[in-house]
């Protein structure tokens, strides 16, 4: 899974507010030109995020792992019809380009997880959305890319306990709800811990966050976010 780690690479000194404005902008661009043209240009430009924080495309992917297959499916099934002719290829290009689109914004989003510590995540939501709002979307963000590795890794541990039992000459059915359920309860029980530490460290609202200043490197960041943004709302103007 996608973690933060500590580097030295462009996008690691670029500010966060400036990445998250590219990781949006990208999003939107993807939405509004979901075509073979367009992607090839917004895959460029996504390998070009991956370079600039110095991940691979390989790493990228393994984290997509469980989504692939859908992702691979999805054409699939479309193409299929009740009846003859029973495969109609044309009918599997939307869904096909619709999965590319989803592959390249998840390699911008890989390349913004992997440079930004959790800190300045929180900080740029909470000075991007002012008040409590921010200050409970901050919070949440936080938790967020905290609690997931834990999650993760307890369903990892889960399948490997049922396994060292056989648990793998169990039914599928079976061996899906012992892994849901054990995940649950740890889930479960690690919210609880998790409430108890922030009462037992006095949990506030206005704790002291990194400060955040936009320099000359971010930019090209801000200039690539404010085209990518022009872009997507070109069609919508009629222009497109």
């Amino acid at each position: 899974m996608l973690t933060y780690e500590p580097g030295d690479s462009f996008a690691h000194r670029l500010d966060p507010r400036a990445k998250l404005g590219v990781q949006v902008a990208f999003a939107a661009a993807a939405f509004a030109y979901t075509t073979p043209a367009g992607l090839v240009v917004l895959g460029l430009l996504a390998l070009g995020c991956l370079r600039a924080a110095n991940t691979s495309v390989r790493a990228s992917l393994s984290a997509l792992k469980f989504a692939v297959p859908f992702l691979l499916l999805a054409p699939v099934v479309e193409a299929f019809t009740f009846g003859s002719p029973w495969v109609v290829p044309s009918d599997a290009v939307g869904p096909a380009l619709a999965s590319v689109r989803v592959v390249l914004v998840f390699f911008v989003a890989a390349a913004y997880v992997r440079t930004t510590p959790i800190r300045e995540s929180r900080a740029a939501v909470q000075r991007l959305v002012p008040g409590r709002i921010g200050t409970l979307l901050g919070v949440g963000v936080s938790l967020v890319f905290r609690f997931l590795p834990l999650v993760r890794r307890d369903l990892l541990r889960v399948r490997e306990a049922q396994a060292a039992r056989l648990g793998t000459e169990r039914r599928l059915d079976e061996r899906l709800s012992l892994v849901a359920a054990g995940g649950l309860r740890r889930s479960f029980a690690r919210a609880d811990a998790l409430s108890l530490a922030l009462r037992a460290r006095c949990f506030a609202w206005n704790p002291t966050l990194p400060e955040l200043r936009f320099g000359r490197r971010d930019v090209p960041a801000l200039v690539l976010a404010a085209g990518l943004w022009i872009a997507a709302i070109l069609p919508l103007l009629g222009f497109g």
